[in-house]
Formats: C-alpha cells, sequence, structure tokens
C-alpha cells in the first residue's frame, strides 16, 4: 500500500506565490513519477505538473512560467509545486499523484494513488 500525505494550500491574493508539499511512502520501491492533479468546482481533473523518477517534467500550458515542480535532492519520495503569480483561475482543490509502475516480463501495469486534496484559493 502507499500512502500520499500533501501539505500547503490556503488563501492568497492574485499575484501571491503558495508551494505545495507532497510525500510519499510505503510500497514504492517500484515508484515512476509524482505530480499534481487540481480540479475546480463543476470542471473535470487536469494535470497541472509531473515529474518522473528520471526528472522528466510535464506541466500544463496554463501554469507554464509561473509553477514549478521539483523533487527533493535528498528524499526521492517528495515532491514540490512552487506557485507563483497565482490567479483567480488557480482557485482549485489540488490533488498529489503517485504512479506505481510494475513491471513482469510481459507487460507494465501503472497504479494511481491520491492524497486527500488541498485547497487553493486566489481572492481579494
Amino acid at each position: 500500500q502507499v500512502e500520499v500525505v500533501e501539505s500547503g494550500g490556503g488563501l492568497v491574493p492574485p499575484g501571491g506565490s503558495l508551494r505545495l508539499s507532497c510525500t510519499a511512502s510505503g510500497d514504492i520501491a517500484n515508484l515512476y513519477a509524482m505530480g499534481w492533479y487540481r480540479q475546480a468546482p463543476g470542471k473535470e481533473r487536469e494535470l497541472v505538473a509531473q515529474i518522473t523518477r528520471r526528472d522528466n517534467v510535464r506541466i500544463a500550458d496554463s501554469v507554464e512560467g509561473r509553477f514549478t515542480i521539483s523533487r527533493d535532492n535528498a528524499a526521492k519520495n517528495t515532491v514540490y509545486l512552487q506557485m507563483n503569480s497565482l490567479q483567480p483561475e488557480d482557485t482549485a482543490d489540488y490533488y498529489c499523484n503517485v504512479v506505481i509502475s510494475i513491471r513482469t516480463p510481459t507487460s507494465t501495469r501503472d497504479h494511481d494513488y491520491w492524497g486527500q486534496g488541498t485547497q487553493v484559493t486566489v481572492s481579494t
């Protein structure tokens, strides 16, 4: 089993910054990637940013240049999402995602684990 614990989030005015943290623990020997998704009211959950174990990064066009994802150099099971120049449209529940990839001689199966979510509100 994999446990995903998030921290950070809160209320910030437009133009402000926040940092989210996420730590995975448990059966993470085959950890492939960690990342952040968000879901605004009435909208589908969308990828914000993801970093793989080889430090390949995917980041949404809507946040590129404002958000940065990084991994703790010492603890490879902890990632951070630095969010700068926050705008009201960034308001959402943010969820940490952990991908565990299990390979066999004949197949590869990915398993997704999620944090409980943390709320980010950008407002005056």
